[in-house]
């Protein structure tokens, strides 16, 4: 399959289901009364999905992987903040798994991306790259 937009990019999907189960938790789990902790990791969470599909429409591999690269630092923050939400009572154990599951996996496909775009020197394009036709 052709990547033609961020949303055909099999992690952005992945994150996108990782928020969803983070704003379903904030919502159903023991962290709702935890309103610190919950806006932090809806943050993290937003912050994966938003940090692919910026660099992503940046349109320079350069600007790819750094944002792949805060993507990942993201997917790390929130893999913490699901281990202290645990911790303190707020998350039960297949919620956490849940989560940290998707974080790790989330992790992983961005450094693949990552590699691939560093090895291949290739760039998936976004809208600023397009071709635009003579007049």
């Amino acid at each position: 399959m052709a990547v033609r937009r961020f949303e055909d990019l099999r992690v952005w999907q992945l994150a996108r289901e990782l928020a969803r189960g983070v704003y379903r938790a904030s919502q159903t789990q023991p962290l709702k009364n935890d309103r610190t902790l919950q806006e932090q990791m809806k943050r993290a969470a937003i912050s994966i999905v938003s940090n692919i599909a910026e660099g992503f429409e940046r349109g320079t591999r350069k600007q790819q992987v750094e944002f792949c690269y805060l993507a990942k630092g993201s997917a790390g923050e929130l893999r913490a903040q699901v281990i202290v939400a645990t911790d303190l009572g707020l998350l039960n154990a297949k919620a956490a798994e849940w989560l940290t599951e998707r974080c790790e996996r989330c992790s992983r496909m961005l450094a693949v991306l990552i590699d691939h775009l560093r090895r291949s020197g290739s760039r998936i394009q976004g809208d600023k790259f397009k071709a635009v036709p003579d007049k």
